[in-house]
């Protein structure tokens, strides 16, 4: 969905297919762990690996956003939107 604007992560966005890339290769690890049923223990260390790695990738977008589309709504009129766009996404992002 295109808001107008380019998106605030562009420069990052090589670095963040590569990481998602990544993940993408431990979720289907994973997969083999369970189809070849290894012990529970490590497939539980490796879903917090992949929790780990999509947390960062959230964090680097967050981060992009908050310094992009935030920082120009704040210094334009619709500042008190996105300041409420953004506490709402953090709520979701922390759940």
């Amino acid at each position: 969905m295109k808001h107008g604007h380019s998106c605030s992560y562009s420069e990052n966005k090589a670095n963040l297919l590569r990481r998602l890339r990544r993940i993408e290769g431990q979720i289907k690890g994973i997969q083999r762990m369970i189809e070849n049923e290894k012990y529970c223990a490590d497939i539980l260390i490796q879903i917090a690996a992949v929790r780990a790695a999509l947390n960062k990738v959230g964090l680097i977008i967050f981060e992009d956003h908050t310094r992009g589309c935030v920082t120009e709504a704040i210094q334009s009129d619709i500042g008190d939107k996105k300041i409420h766009e953004l506490i709402d996404v953090l709520s979701k992002f922390i759940k």
